[in-house]
């Protein structure tokens, strides 16, 4: 049972910041169809700002909101600033071009973001744990766990209602659907597709830094560790189906068990177990589980 139990709590934990990442990259490619590598970047600099600030408001009880404030600022800064630069003055001007050719510039992208970060914050290892550190932990059937890690949890719920009720409920969540299932007709009634795909590509940079800063006070930040959550990102999209909210889920909460499942049973094969089930999901169906419904063209 004391088993069970910790594997289902570091599978949520996991599943839970891997879901607001792959959600980021999932609406990405559902609006503008293309695969963003430098995703990961978003992911590592929410983490590095949100530990900077961390860090410099220091082990003080009256910054406890500020930490809190100062994640979100962080994701906030990340997804906006670099969102807004990679598309606009980047990928705006590929469109037209093959989606290899968009894939390899991303991938490019990635790489400068990572040497950046050397550039501006230094090859030394990040540790902000004040946040984690104040709200301690409690036992859950025997398993300790620490709250911080818990509240991760909540705020992937969060994300999924807020995600679930712009698309659903709204008239912008309505127009977006619009260019997801069809550009062309899209444009064709008016509606600026430029624009919706640059907001798009900044919130989707916003999830991926903010899946960065929330984790940060729970790990050490040091230089390419972005890397295999962007690895198991791209896992999940794939299992859940690329451009799906649902798949992201699924994917998510999929990879997030079977990881905590090996981690603590054969952690040899973490991540071999992964793509396993990887493979499997696309001998089965190749679009993914919850691929969305794709328009056909007379």
């Amino acid at each position: 049972m004391q088993f069970l139990t910790t594997v289902l709590l570091d599978g949520l934990v996991y599943a839970s910041y891997l879901f607001i990442v792959s959600l980021g990259l999932t609406i990405t490619f559902g609006v503008m169809k293309i695969l963003n590598v430098a995703h990961g970047s978003f992911y590592a600099w929410g983490a590095y700002l949100a530990s900077i600030a961390i860090i410099y408001l220091g082990e003080n009880e009256y910054n406890s909101m500020f930490y809190y404030f100062s994640i979100f600022m962080a994701a906030i800064v990340a997804g906006l600033f670099f969102g807004f630069i990679i598309e606009r003055f980047i990928l705006r001007k590929m469109y037209g071009e093959d989606i290899h050719l968009i894939v390899l510039a991303t991938f490019g992208i990635f790489w400068i973001l990572e040497d950046l970060i050397l550039i501006v914050f230094g090859a030394d290892p990040l540790m902000p744990y004040y946040p984690a550190m104040e709200l301690g932990g409690l036992e859950i059937a025997g398993v300790y766990q620490g709250v911080y890690s818990l509240t991760l949890s909540g705020l992937a719920v969060v994300v999924a209602f807020i995600c679930w009720y712009f698309l659903k409920k709204t008239k912008w969540g309505k127009l977006l659907q619009s260019v997801i299932f069809d550009r062309e007709v899209s444009v064709s009634m008016g509606i600026n597709v430029t624009n919706v795909y640059l907001i798009t590509f900044i919130i989707g940079g916003m999830l991926g830094a903010l899946g960065g800063a929330y984790v940060a006070p729970t790990i050490s930040i040091s230089p390419g560790f972005a890397i295999d959550v962007v690895v198991m990102s791209f896992a999940v999209v794939v299992i859940g189906g690329m451009g799906s909210v649902p798949g992201a889920l699924i994917g998510s909460l999929m990879v997030g068990m079977i990881r905590a499942f090996a981690v603590h049973q054969a952690p040899v094969l973490e991540l071999f177990i992964i793509y396993a089930v990887m493979a499997i999901v696309l001998i089965i169906k190749p679009q993914g589980l919850f691929a969305p419904p794709k328009p056909r063209k007379i």
